[in-house]
């Protein structure tokens, strides 16, 4: 059954996924969308998956892997040098 559901743009082109919608993809906070339009123009919202360290560029790559363990004391008479 298809029912019909409005939602607005913002300014910032941002819209709301009803909850129903979000809770029939398993979506969270964060999770990624995918959004194909067809031919005829109607779209459709896939759950995106995760992205392959491969298809990160180098930044994202390394994003969260820091292993220096400095204190605040340390870090600031390095930065004061």
């Amino acid at each position: 059954m298809e029912s019909k559901i409005e939602s607005k743009v913002t300014s910032k082109g941002q819209v709301t996924i009803p909850k129903h919608i979000r809770d029939a993809l398993k979506l969270t906070p964060g999770s990624a969308v995918e959004f194909r339009v067809g031919n005829d123009g109607n779209v459709v919202i896939i759950k995106g998956g995760r992205q392959k360290k491969r298809d990160l560029n180098r930044f994202e790559r390394v994003r969260g892997t820091a292993t220096v363990r400095w204190n605040t004391d340390e870090l600031m008479a390095l930065l004061r040098d």
